[in-house]
């Protein structure tokens, strides 16, 4: 059982960053690939990021790629997003998500926080 919080989401200007963190409870999290998606109000949960489990590995959707970081640091269990040049397209609760391995789809993930806010205002 894998249980995951997110944390640093808020209000930020069109152009600025943020950083989310997303802290997971468990022995067993360096063995989990992890995922961030986001969901903007009416419309359908989207991939935005994923890592593999040594963090060797990662996979952005092209809406943000090169803006985005994705990373963890396995000894404290936590997975990070790293966010430049926010638009305010990237407006959207974000989750953050375990899997066996790193992918795009959202079924495929076992475990998921409750989410952030972030709101990027124009």
């Amino acid at each position: 059982q894998v249980q995951l919080v997110e944390s640093g989401g808020g209000l930020v200007q069109a152009g600025g960053s943020l950083r989310l963190s997303c802290a997971a409870s468990g022995r067993t999290f360096s063995s989990y690939a992890m995922g961030w998606f986001r969901q903007a109000p009416g419309k359908e949960r989207e991939f935005v990021a994923a890592i593999s489990w040594s963090g060797g590995t990662t996979y952005y959707a092209n809406s943000v790629k090169g803006r985005f970081t994705i990373s963890r640091d396995n000894a404290k269990n936590t997975v990070y997003l790293q966010m430049n040049s926010l638009k305010p397209e990237d407006t959207a609760v974000y989750y953050c998500a375990a899997s066996v391995k790193p992918t795009f789809r959202g079924y495929e993930y076992d475990y998921w926080g409750q989410g952030t806010q972030v709101t990027v205002s124009s």
